[in-house]
Formats: C-alpha cells, structure tokens, sequence
C-alpha cells in the first residue's frame, strides 16, 4: 500500500505517510490479547526476517507497510505490543487490509502492558529479525537497551529520549550493538533521500563554497489539546497525547522538528557548541498542552556558522515547509514541503524556482521506504549498520534548541551532554497505577515553559 507524500505546499495529498493509519485505532476489531509469551520455535530455516511492531499507533503501522513492501523478503510481522489493546486491534484490522499474507500474529504474540515490549522482542530470533520500536520516546532508550541485549536488530522511530540521560543510554547502547553487529537503524528518514545524498555530495565538492548559513522552516496548523474527558485516567490521557507532554515526547517541537534539525546538522557537517532561541503563545490560547506555538532557535557551530529552525502551529497563518543552505557561492534548497525530496542548486543567493542551476530528478521511492529497503539490504548481506550514535547527538542538538527556547537562556553542546536533568527519573518502572510526572492545575491545564524562569537542564 504506497502512501503518497504531499508533493507541494499548494497541493497537498490526502494522507501523509505519518498520518496513514492514524484512523487505525477507531477501526477496533475483536482481539483476545494474550499477556504471556509462549516460546518462540522456527521449525526450519526459512530465511524470514520477523518483525515485532512495539508501538501500534499510526507512525508504527505505517513503518510496518514499509518494511512489507521492501524487494528483499520474505518479511513478516510477527508479534504486536502497545500499552492500549485497542490500539493495538485497529493496527493489526488495518494492515490486514492488504497485507493480510505477511501477518503472522495470532493472540498469544499480541502483549499490553508497560512491559509487553519484553514479550514482543522475547519472540524474534537473534541476528536477523527486528524490533520495531515506534512508541513514545520517553520509554525509548530502555526498549532499545533490552533489544541489544538479546542481539536483536532495531528500527526505532525518532524521536530517541527526551532529556540528557536518555541520550546517553541510546549512545552508550549503539556502543554495545557495535561490539554485537547488531542493526540500529533509526528513523531520520531524510539521510536515506538519494537527492539529498546528491546534494551533500556536491556540497562537499565545494559546489556552493563555504557553507555559512542554514535555514529550516516547519509552519503549519495544528489542532490544540483539549480537557481532558473526566473518564479518562490521567496517566494514559498524558501518554496517548504524547507530543503535548514532555516527559512522553520531548514535547512537540522537540518530537516533530528533529527532522530539521537533523538536515541542519548534515549540511554543516558538525555538531552545534551552542543554541539560543525564542518562543511563545498566542494570546487566549485554549491549549491544555505543555507546548507553545511559535519557536525559533539557532544554533552555532565552532566556525562561527549558523543554523536556525522556525516553526509555527498556529491556523490561518503563513505556511512554509523546506530546507534552504547558503554557501559563499550560491544557495541551494535540501528538503521541500512533507519532507519531500525537492533538491536543487540556485544560480545564486536567490532561492527561487526560476533562478535554479541544476535540480534533482524525481526520486525512485520516498525516504520513509528507502530507509527501510537500506535497513533489510544490510540485514540480507550483513553489512554494518549503526544509525545510533548520530541519531542520539541529533538529538541532543534539539534537547539544547528546545532548553535555549524554554528558558531563555544560551545552551552550550557541552552542558547538554552533561546534564543530569530528567523529566521522569523513575519512568523504567512505570506501571498503569504511577503518578504521571507532571500533574494538571486546578482547570485541568498543564504547566507551560516560561523564559527567564523555567529551568529544564
């Protein structure tokens, strides 16, 4: 099932790769979930590769869909975990659609629970199967550490922790896949974009000069959180929405913009020594979320090179989705609207669609699918593949925009590596009966990053 991307700005398509499936969890069917794993047998070497979906929600059901539909099989899907059984039954009703002959998942291998990623990763087979780690970042680094224990590879979907700590673990992790040759891919799809490769390469010739300045924009609507339904325990009602609270998510900005922020580290080719940045929200907002509305950071590399990120979810406002890059000769742009693979070199600083100088063709497949089909091509032929590290440290460089931004204070790279700061110390061991770290005010509002005062690192 293809999943087309909005191709422009003006036209957008009906769905997008991130919101296929997304109904999935409204499509319920009747599923008896069993919460014990029985032991995994493969009668004979058959060369499949086993997929374990921990995340049921519409980002992991799509990821599923592209894992299915790589040229490198056999492929299936093999056990399901998520903390909402009916989450869980919408995916797997949804992916049965048209996939239904690479779905080997009958009760026993479907788990809830704050645990059932142990059960759903205690299936695989060492050395060739993967987990699929498409949740919530909060519980990231801890499913990803069990996974490399047991030797499993691991596709885990950004973001990858939300504070420090987190990243810590997942780059101390990566470490240990290395000793072990275990895959990690991870899910900043745009480093797996053919024209975006093209575009680095011609960079790094020297192309477009020395590289100065980098501009990121993600403008677009958004639905605000609303009350939460008096039935609703607050845990999952935190949890479910999980890019309104920071504990779950590293928030929205953090948790939507690390694609930008990952293209503006991979132009540059460095990592930012320092971040500031402004935000807000508008006046009356009804929002019940931790997030603001309106962000704008810029980091610093050591050469003195700049980068900056600007982002608003506000409706009936100005929308703009793309990468641009300056360098002492010309501008070029890296990434358009949805991600898309709109790259082209421009004749001068002009960034304009009538003064372009090469542009790149229509790419083969999306990024979503290429990175899958380069994740089960090392696995087939046993290449190494790490995208751990880099992924933590993209990371980090959006914990230090979305810190600069809250507080309102300079954020250096080596502060943030340092920092002991945790939004839930103890979230390893949640379970359904846990205090949610950050509770509502009396009007069912959730507290808000002042600058000048907050403090997150």
């Amino acid at each position: 099932m293809k999943r087309p991307l909005q191709s422009s700005l003006a036209e957008p398509s009906k769905s997008s790769r991130r919101e296929f499936l997304e109904w999935s969890g409204k499509a319920a069917a009747a599923s008896a979930l069993a919460g014990v794993a029985v032991p995994h047998v493969h009668a004979a070497e058959d060369n499949t590769i086993r997929l374990a979906l921990i995340g049921c929600g519409g980002r992991g059901s799509a990821n599923v869909v592209n894992a299915l539909e790589t040229n490198n099989g056999p492929i299936k899907l093999y056990a399901m975990a998520d903390l909402f059984e009916k989450r869980l039954a919408g995916s797997y009703h949804a992916l049965s659609k048209e996939h239904a002959k690479q779905l080997d998942v009958p009760a026993e291998r479907k788990f809830i629970g704050f645990d059932a990623y142990r059960k759903a990763i205690d299936c695989l087979q060492p050395g060739r199967d993967v987990a699929m780690l498409t949740g919530y970042a909060g519980f990231r680094p801890a499913q990803l550490e069990y996974a490399v224990e047991k030797g499993i590879n691991v596709f885990m979907e950004k973001s990858f922790a939300t504070d420090p700590p987190g990243v810590r673990r997942v780059l101390k992790a990566g470490e240990a896949a290395e000793q072990k040759n275990v895959k990690i891919a991870a899910g900043l799809m745009c480093r797996h974009s053919r024209n975006r490769q093209e575009l680095i390469r011609r960079i790094r010739d020297g192309q477009l000069g020395d590289i100065h300045l980098i501009r990121a924009y993600r403008m677009q609507d958004r639905i605000a959180l609303g009350p939460k339904p008096p039935q609703e325990k607050e845990l999952f009602w935190q949890i479910r929405n999980f890019t309104s609270f920071y504990w779950v998510s590293g928030g929205l900005w953090a948790e939507m913009d690390i694609h930008q922020i990952d293209e503006l580290c991979w132009l540059k080719d460095a990592w930012p020594i320092a971040a500031h940045g402004v935000g807000g929200r508008t006046a009356g907002s009804t929002d019940y979320s931790q997030n603001l509305d309106s962000f704008s950071a810029e980091w610093t590399f050591a050469d003195g090179a700049k980068a900056y990120d600007v982002v608003r979810y506000i409706p009936n406002c100005y929308p703009e989705f793309a990468t641009f890059v300056h360098g002492t000769k010309c501008a070029a742009q890296f990434s358009g609207y949805m991600h898309k693979g709109e790259v082209r070199i421009f004749k001068d600083q002009r960034c304009d669609k009538h003064n372009v100088a090469w542009e790149a063709p229509k790419e083969p497949c999306d990024a979503w699918q290429a990175e899958w089909n380069d994740l089960i091509d090392a696995i087939r032929n046993d290449r190494p593949y790490n995208e751990a590290k880099r992924a933590a440290l993209t990371n980090l460089a959006d914990i230090m925009g979305r810190a600069a931004i809250h507080s309102g204070k300079v954020i250096t790279w080596d502060e943030a590596m340092a920092s002991n700061f945790r939004w839930c110390p103890k979230i390893d061991e949640m379970d359904e009966n846990t205090p949610p770290p950050v509770q509502p005010d009396a009007e069912g509002r959730h507290a808000v990053p002042v600058p000048g005062a907050w403090t997150e690192l």
